[in-house]
């Protein structure tokens, strides 16, 4: 199964969404929400409307969508669910540092990044493992 790369970031007045491996797939929006929603539609218009040979290659078969954030445009999208206390538990960077990222302030280095994804993805192995009885 192809992967189709959608990078999501932030612009001065919106957010914006783009296929990284495929060419004129684009969207946008006020909120990362309508960005997702936007080139989700604008790949359902493709792939119902077009015709064949328009269509991206990756889009004919099977595909699946990941989403690759900046990380403001992630500390945001997810600041209800995820408040900098619950981060700085998880990934180990202190609360003033996440929000200097999720504000746009400094943008973190690439080590800094690593530590909030392998946080996150050690939360998630952990949650998979939950069972409620």
């Amino acid at each position: 199964m192809r992967t189709l790369k959608i990078i999501i970031e932030r612009s001065d007045d919106m957010f914006s969404a783009y296929a990284e491996n495929a060419e004129g797939i684009y969207g946008g929006g006020d909120t990362v929400e309508e960005a997702k929603k936007s080139i989700l539609d604008a790949i359902d218009i493709m792939t119902g409307e077009f015709a064949a040979e328009n269509i991206p290659s990756i889009l004919k078969g099977n595909y699946k969508v990941i989403y690759h954030f900046d990380a403001e445009s992630f500390l945001n999208y997810y600041k209800g669910i995820f408040t900098n206390a619950a981060l700085e538990k998880i990934t180990g960077i202190n609360q003033r540092q996440l929000q200097h990222y999720s504000s746009g302030l400094k943008k973190p280095r690439q080590l800094q990044l690593k530590k909030i994804e392998e946080g996150l993805h050690r939360l998630a192995a952990e949650l998979q493992a939950v069972e409620l009885v």
